[in-house]
């Protein structure tokens, strides 16, 4: 119970650090765009039109709406932390407690293929029940961020939020965009122990000094690497949470109406943002797409 009350509080610390960095990431997948390209020089010297990155982002919000203005959202995204945390926990001691012995992952010595398989199946299940409960706190916290390009104040608390999402959409609204982002935790989850597995078996020798670092390191690189590669699940999903809401960012003109979260990844696909919101840094203007000074967006 200490260990579960430790990590809700380190982790709810973290979540108020980094919310102004996924509210701006958030504004930014859904393509809203407030602040029109410069021209600016890339590594190499060559002259481009750049977009707005994290910083120039945020001054323009705290000019509208403040310093506090940067934290729209984070009551429910507190929610969804606790919440998950607390339910991670319990499913993995449920994991733990069905074993004959209890099996972990030592810094100094590579576990074999099955116990990595068996740990890794055990991680992806309690991940994936936190994820389901504490989804439609996930979905709150999107639309709450998406407000602010049509400025609505249709969501505007935790509570108030889920009469209006169950009353306009019932019990469903609660999971949309869940499937994708369900998909991409798992995928991400799978690539990062197995790919780190490999590279602490077959790359990392027991004898070499620093061992356990070196595969603490390379658990943080796989990671890296795998949100990378399942980032377009990251986005799809929060597309579709806010997609056809009622809020001016799920709706056209702004935003199309996705039928399904297939019909979101071939339109994103077809139009080349399987990637947009991935970087906040040296952001460069989309190929072939033309600014829109009225509705602050891409064409």
């Amino acid at each position: 119970m200490a260990d579960t009350c430790g990590q809700v509080i380190l982790g709810s610390g973290l979540t108020v650090l980094s919310h102004p960095l996924m509210y701006i990431k958030v504004l930014i997948q859904v393509g809203h765009e407030p602040l029109p390209p410069t021209l600016g020089r890339n590594l190499f010297g060559r002259q481009v039109y750049q977009l707005p990155g994290l910083f120039a982002y945020a001054k323009h919000i705290i000019k509208i709406d403040g310093k506090a203005g940067l934290f729209k959202g984070l009551g429910p995204r507190l929610c969804a932390g606790t919440i998950g945390t607390v339910v991670h926990s319990k499913v993995v001691q449920v994991g733990q407690s069905g074993r004959s012995g209890r099996l972990v992952r030592k810094g100094g010595t590579s576990p074999t293929l099955g116990l990595e398989v068996r740990l890794t199946h055990e991680e992806m299940i309690a991940r994936s029940c936190a994820t389901i409960v504490t989804h439609p706190f996930h979905v709150i916290t999107l639309r709450c961020m998406v407000q602010f390009i049509g400025r609505e104040t249709k969501y505007s608390g935790v509570f108030d939020s889920i009469v209006t999402v169950y009353r306009e959409e019932g019990i469903l609204g609660f999971f949309a965009g869940l499937i994708p982002r369900l998909l991409g935790d798992v995928l991400a989850l799978w690539i990062c122990n197995m790919l780190a597995h490999a590279i602490n078996t077959y790359a990392i020798d027991d004898s070499m000094s620093h061992t356990g670092e070196l595969k603490n390191c390379s658990q943080a690189v796989t990671g890296f690497f795998a949100s990378m590669l399942t980032y377009p699940f990251v986005l799809v999903s929060n597309l579709m949470a806010v997609n056809n809401c009622g809020l001016a960012g799920g709706l056209p003109p702004y935003a199309s109406v996705y039928p399904t979260w297939v019909d979101c990844w071939r339109h994103l696909s077809r139009e080349g943002n399987m990637s947009r919101g991935n970087s906040l840094f040296f952001r460069k203007v989309p190929v072939g797409k033309m600014y829109a000074v009225d509705q602050k967006r891409f064409f």
